[in-house]
């Protein structure tokens, strides 16, 4: 198992974000994704909306990146951590627009590049794009197939009812071999059948743990799997986030535990297939606590988990 790096002030949310946060600013996490690369961490990830409702600032805040311009920066200003979204909302950006953003990052970042994509949740943030809510799932299938055609072939051509496109160049691909690796969040039947078609990850948010494992022979057995699903990223702390970003009280998501018993929780996720976690932070006052933490897991528990 490996173990993701989580940037402070990534966002604003009640479910995880401590008050110290709040004073941590671009330039310092510059430094930090460079001191956590340092230390053996592997991954960052991303999160994404455009905006928030009013109504929802209690629960979601209102302080998010752009998932691919926060990424290209982070890449930017590290050496050998893979960036990522999480989650990246496909529906809401051109999806030649968004193919162009993640292959020119993934070029200039030397295959660097792990894009998970999401169908999107709330509502009224489609209403002010303008983008159709109840057709996400249809535009994000069309949407991944025609970046995929962007990414791979010589010659790129695709009709479909929201893209279409032929008799063109698109340059530069990307550079890893066998493209971008393509997770996607969500618990649905559909989204888990699109993440069996394309993916080579998964993250689940609403599936409970110990249903992770069944849920994963239940992608892996439809008709249409494509055969490369590897990675699921769940960390500890989920949990305690519920469905429209609601706060629950978890004992799995909290922090502060004995160091063999985190070790016994990520183990028992590994055994559900979990092969990317995060381990919570303990209740903190400042940010010197929180990289006492990051380094501390860094030191004792990601050796623990390496071979999980």
């Amino acid at each position: 198992m490996k173990l993701g790096f989580a940037l402070p002030h990534m966002m604003e949310l009640k479910a995880l974000t401590q008050p110290w946060e709040l004073e941590v600013t671009g330039l310092q996490q510059t430094e930090l994704v460079k001191w956590a690369e340092g230390l053996g961490y592997e991954m960052v990830q991303v999160p994404e909306h455009h905006v928030i409702p009013n109504h929802h600032l209690d629960l979601s805040g209102g302080f998010y990146f752009n998932a691919l311009t926060g990424m290209a920066y982070l890449a930017g200003a590290t050496e050998k951590m893979r960036v990522n979204s999480c989650i990246q909302l496909l529906p809401l950006q051109n999806p030649i627009v968004t193919a162009k953003a993640i292959s020119t990052m993934d070029w200039l970042s030397g295959g660097r590049v792990t894009i998970n994509f999401g169908v999107g949740w709330l509502k009224e943030e489609f209403d002010i794009l303008g983008v159709d809510f109840h057709k996400r799932g249809t535009m994000s299938e069309e949407y991944i197939k025609a970046m995929i055609e962007l990414w791979t072939s010589d010659n790129p051509e695709f009709e479909g009812k929201y893209v279409s496109f032929k008799d063109i160049a698109f340059a530069p691909k990307p550079v890893q071999e066998g493209g971008i690796p393509i997770w996607f969040g969500g618990d649905a039947d559909a989204a888990l059948k699109r993440t069996g078609r394309y993916g080579s990850g998964w993250m689940p948010f609403l599936t409970p743990p110990d249903k992770i494992g069944e849920r994963l022979d239940w992608i892996r057995s439809q008709p249409d799997y494509g055969g490369k699903l590897d990675d699921v990223s769940y960390s500890l702390s989920t949990g305690a986030i519920g469905e429209g970003h609601e706060v629950i009280d978890n004992d799995l998501a909290k922090g502060g535990k004995p160091k063999q018993q985190v070790i016994d929780e990520l183990g028992w996720l590994a055994g559900m297939g979990v092969t990317w976690s995060g381990v919570s932070s303990p209740p903190l006052t400042s940010l010197q606590g929180w990289k006492d933490h990051v380094q501390f897991v860094a030191e004792e528990i990601m050796p623990a988990v390496a071979d999980l």
